[in-house]
């Protein structure tokens, strides 16, 4: 047997292993599954064993998993919550969404030489993933405190402003021009698609899903559900807008329908069973680690400022909105290291930046490790925060 392999039937069993396993070990150390799915991924990857070389039958499946992803986080989101998390919890969002986004470009454009890769570098830095920092909080008895309220409402923004900016600079990077009236044009663009979408798509998606729970066949809501998903990611292409912008719109809407709960039940069933291993293990394989060696100490010089940017990028950002917002300093501290973890929309963030040809395999490499280290460090950071006197 010549190894990689690349029989879809013997991979995908492999990777839905190495999935299971490697998420299941890292949620023993109290570390997020994804992560250990990632890692499992670089061992039996081009870094290490080399064992599976992933075709086009599993790329699709891996971006299925990033579709799905996109969509359940749609689908969790509550506009009514998004509507009443107030001023601090904008201010402390955009605040970490701009400084990173800032900060990463200008300090990474020294050694892309591309305006548009060193973009897509700091718009990679503007994700926060707050599931490790919601339980580590958890842990400590710290989830209700106002640090804890503050950080995840702050979280439902902070996705929403990271789809939209993953969304410019998706269309920018296919116009191929960076200015400012192409930027304003872009927004205009995005802003129209989003209202147009949920104003016509509301009653649309409402009667779909009522019609659909009317007909005996098994799952039919959840097959339209999914249908709902395909259609709004496809028309968010042919508007110039990325595909998961509208399969997190597509989320949002189906979210409003009464079907919502069991919807959201069978499509976690069925994203976390299949697509969502294989995008995430996939991203372990695709990581190339010889890159390290190769290039030597500029990649390694490289992943210590984009790394140090990320952490202090979200620590300066959040923590200056939580400050405007009447925090005393230690509170914003703590807001600042909550929301220093990277994970599913950074790496989804990645894997689109690759897929359209602006990050090569370096550039894809110092970002999974980016979002590891941040996963790494943000737990004893916010034990050491929440102690300190």
């Amino acid at each position: 047997m010549e190894l990689p392999l690349t029989d879809p039937f013997i991979s995908l069993a492999i990777i839905l292993f190495i999935s299971k396993a490697f998420g299941y070990l890292f949620t023993r150390i109290k570390q997020p599954s994804a992560m250990g799915e990632i890692i499992g991924g670089i061992i039996i990857g081009t870094s290490f064993l080399h064992l599976i070389d992933i075709g086009e039958s599993l790329q699709f499946l891996s971006e299925l998993g990033v579709v799905m992803l996109l969509f359940l986080a749609g689908l969790e989101t509550d506009i009514d919550e998004f509507k009443r998390v107030g001023v601090p919890a904008f201010l402390i969002a955009i605040g970490g969404v701009l400084v990173p986004f800032v900060l990463g470009y200008f300090a990474t454009l020294p050694f892309t030489h591309s305006p548009m890769t060193s973009l897509f570098l700091g718009g990679v830095l503007t994700a926060t993933s707050v599931s490790l920092t919601a339980s580590v909080l958890m842990e400590m008895k710290k989830l209700r405190t106002k640090e804890g309220a503050s950080i995840l409402a702050a979280a439902v923004v902070d996705d929403v402003l990271g789809i939209i900016v993953l969304t410019v600079l998706v269309a920018l990077s296919r116009t191929g021009s960076i200015n400012l009236e192409e930027i304003l044009k872009l927004l205009v663009e995005v802003t129209t698609f989003f209202v147009l979408v949920i104003i016509v798509g509301v009653p649309v998606v409402k009667w779909i899903i009522r019609v659909s729970s009317k007909i005996d066949l098994p799952e039919t809501t959840t097959a339209f559900a999914l249908a709902i998903v395909m259609s709004l990611a496809f028309i968010a292409e042919e508007f110039r807008v990325a595909g998961i912008t509208g399969a997190y719109l597509a989320g949002l809407l189906i979210g409003q329908t009464d079907e919502a709960k069991r919807i959201s039940d069978k499509m976690t069933t069925i994203a976390y069973a299949l697509p969502v291993p294989v995008f995430l293990v996939g991203i372990g394989i695709h990581t190339n680690i010889d890159v390290f060696y190769k290039y030597g100490f500029s990649t390694l010089a490289l992943i210590g400022v984009y790394a140090t940017i990320a952490v202090f990028g979200k620590i300066v950002g959040c923590g200056a909105g939580a400050l405007l917002s009447k925090f005393k300093p230690e509170e914003a501290l703590r807001v600042g290291i909550g929301m220093i973890p990277r994970m599913e929309v950074a790496l989804i963030m990645l894997t689109i930046a690759k897929g359209e040809g602006i990050f090569n395999d370096i550039f894809f490499a110092i970002g999974v490790s980016m979002t590891i280290i941040t996963t790494l460090i943000t737990p004893p950071l916010l034990v050491w925060a929440f102690r300190r006197k």
